[in-house]
């Protein structure tokens, strides 16, 4: 792993030590037994209590999987669509039509990038309006053809530059949510990292919405809720609880259907584990959706987000 977090060099601290313990006892395998069922239970015991801004940090994590990890790994024979046929191509989103477990689907990813110039050429995953219109072009695509859409939600929130805004940014994610609400095909959304805003909720507007174990999902940043209630950033870890941000959280409120669960110290430490969940849980809401009328899909949707925010 290139990258570690403050609370995961802890980790691999503790690691280092259980390593020279395991040496020094190496010929005596009820020792070294004992030795890794010790420090099983306290990695288990660690990840288990960790707090909503540990969680963002994980759901940031340089090293986690991104959409077109997803898309290489999960899906097959990926055909990548470009242009929004109004103004240009955003990279920050990633669209095409691809088989998943042996189904046509349209498949929809908000992409990070790796590198800094990926970084660049991709907004840092902070999609433009030429990227909205470009998924919604192909989400009417994928309705006219009677496919079922996937998107992979993963951005710190639209882009809010001044070119976004002259180009219709807040239009762009209105029209989206619009639309989106009234496809008769099934939709299945998966936070895969960050949610962010209405940056997230602009290809999220789905029958399904799933979230993985650290995955976060948001109205605002903690930075940016810090900044407006507290003026000051020494209160993220405060914002992080007071936003209900972690998929646990989500599902308590009834926002989130389903966790797929993740590996115990996170989505980077083992990506085919990832991948494995992740078409799991996929796999049983889309079969259940494909069971579904047009109508029925549309009135699900709509149920869906009517019941969200009454208690």
């Amino acid at each position: 792993m290139a990258v570690l977090l403050e609370f995961e060099k802890k980790v691999e601290r503790l690691r280092r030590k259980i390593e020279e313990l395991k040496e020094k006892g190496k010929h005596d395998p009820a020792v070294i037994r004992e030795i890794e069922e010790k420090f099983k239970r306290k990695i288990e015991e660690f990840y288990s209590n960790l707090t909503p801004w540990d969680r963002v940090l994980l759901a940031r994590h340089p090293d986690r999987p991104h959409a077109i990890d997803f898309i290489n790994n999960v899906f097959k024979d990926f055909i990548e669509l470009h242009g929004d046929r109004h103004c240009g191509d955003g990279k920050a989103i990633v669209a095409g039509f691809a088989q998943f477990k042996g189904i046509p689907v349209c498949v929809i990813g908000q992409e990070k990038g790796r590198d800094t110039k990926d970084k660049i050429r991709r907004n840092f995953g902070m999609p433009t309006p030429e990227d909205y219109r470009k998924a919604l072009r192909v989400m009417k695509l994928a309705e006219k053809f009677r496919k079922p859409i996937i998107t992979l939600v993963d951005t710190p929130g639209a882009f809010p530059g001044i070119e976004a805004e002259e180009h219709g940014q807040s239009e762009a994610i209105a029209r989206n949510l619009l639309e989106m609400a009234k496809l008769t095909v099934p939709v299945v959304s998966v936070v895969i990292g960050e949610g962010g805003s209405g940056g997230a909720l602009a290809i999220s507007v789905a029958n399904r919405l799933l979230m993985f174990e650290n995955a976060i999902y948001s109205v605002i940043s903690p930075e940016g809720c810090a900044a407006i209630l507290w003026q000051s950033q020494d209160k993220v870890k405060e914002a992080a609880e007071a936003l209900k941000l972690t998929s646990t959280q989500l599902k308590e409120l009834g926002i989130v259907d389903d966790i797929i669960p993740e590996p115990l110290e996170g989505a980077h430490k083992d990506y085919k584990f990832t991948f494995q969940k992740f078409e799991e849980y996929v796999s049983k809401h889309l079969n259940d959706l494909l069971k579904m009328s047009p109508q029925e899909l549309k009135e699900d949707r709509y149920q869906k987000f009517r019941k969200i925010g009454a208690f």
